[in-house]
């Protein structure tokens, strides 16, 4: 009887985990923990008829944003080195349940989302908030007065761009005219008897349609380093440049330009205003940042100079080859 005391009290102690002897055992009870919550969450929606959803509700659902650890922050997170395949695994389950959490924000769900968040949230990155920033655009800075400040740039050039609003005068009043002339008919009769022929002309009594008002023509200046643009830059496809993303927005004539522009040549100098100018029209009338992003005029132009290189006359042309 001692020898079997003896015999149990030297028993190692039950594993604390069933995937214990798989040697992964880290590993697996994560997975079987995603597992779990994937198929509860996937029950849940299906109970609310929410799954399974048709292609076009799925798409319009709210972009995918992962945030997750890297592979080896998560295989520390874990206990153990991660393969490439496994962490993949990890992430493909990390993505559904993602999905799962945004139908349920979607529906109005927002308690089963928050149980969802509280498992997500042990495989997000500490930085979540820094990493979602990256691609966002910082907004368009406007003073009291309206004007909006950008900066551009292009190759070597680096422009400071200011914008804003036109002030349209307003149009004459053209009822105190008839007034004035109604008010004086003597004068009037004393022209129509000097001259008969304006006997057969017809006197406007009422005012004109607003249709058929001459407008006045908007006139907006665009100041280069303090010199008007015609002057600053004397080749028309400089000019050509400044002005089309005023043309893509239909808002050409609408805003005043003011830009300090340095560095590079004519054509760096004119795509960095340009660069400038298209970030300020987003900024004013958000509705056109789609045009002229599809135009790629809020993207900053990447290409720069090739350099020199040794042995070379330029980047690429060589010197004529002799045999002799």
């Amino acid at each position: 009887m001692d020898e079997a005391f003896e015999y149990m009290e030297q028993q190692l102690p039950k594993p604390e985990s069933p995937n214990f002897y798989t040697g992964r055992s880290a590993y697996f009870d994560q997975t079987n923990m995603l597992e779990d919550a994937i198929s509860h969450t996937r029950k849940a929606l299906t109970s609310l008829h929410l799954l399974p959803l048709p292609k076009f509700a799925l798409d319009s659902l709210p972009p995918l944003q992962p945030v997750w650890k890297p592979q080896i922050a998560m295989g520390q997170a874990i206990g153990m080195k991660l393969k490439t395949s496994r962490y993949r695994k990890l992430t493909d389950m990390l993505n559904q349940l993602d999905q799962y959490k945004r139908i349920a924000l979607t529906a109005g769900y927002a308690e089963l989302a928050e149980m969802i968040d509280q498992v997500l949230v042990l495989f997000e990155r500490a930085n979540k908030e820094a990493v979602l920033m990256r691609g966002r655009r910082k907004p368009v800075k406007f003073d009291e007065y309206g004007r909006s400040y950008t900066l551009g740039k292009r190759k070597e050039s680096a422009a400071r761009v200011w914008m804003i609003p036109v002030k349209h005068d307003p149009l004459p009043k053209i009822e105190s005219l008839i007034t004035a002339v109604e008010s004086e008919p003597s004068e009037l009769e004393a022209l129509k008897q000097a001259n008969p022929d304006l006997a057969a002309v017809a006197i406007p009594t009422a005012p004109p349609a607003e249709s058929t008002r001459p407008g006045n023509l908007p006139v907006t200046n665009i100041l280069i380093n303090n010199v008007p643009i015609i002057k600053y830059f004397p080749k028309t496809s400089d000019r050509e440049r400044i002005v089309r993303p005023f043309k893509i927005a239909g808002l050409l004539g609408a805003y005043n330009v003011f830009a300090l522009v340095r560095g590079g040549g004519t054509s760096g100098q004119s795509g960095a205003v340009a660069h400038g100018i298209a970030k300020g029209l987003a900024g004013h009338v958000p509705e056109v940042s789609e045009v002229l992003r599809k135009a790629k005029l809020l993207r900053r132009d990447p290409r720069m100079v090739e350099r020199k290189k040794t042995g070379l006359l330029k980047a690429r042309k060589a010197r004529t080859w002799v045999r002799r």
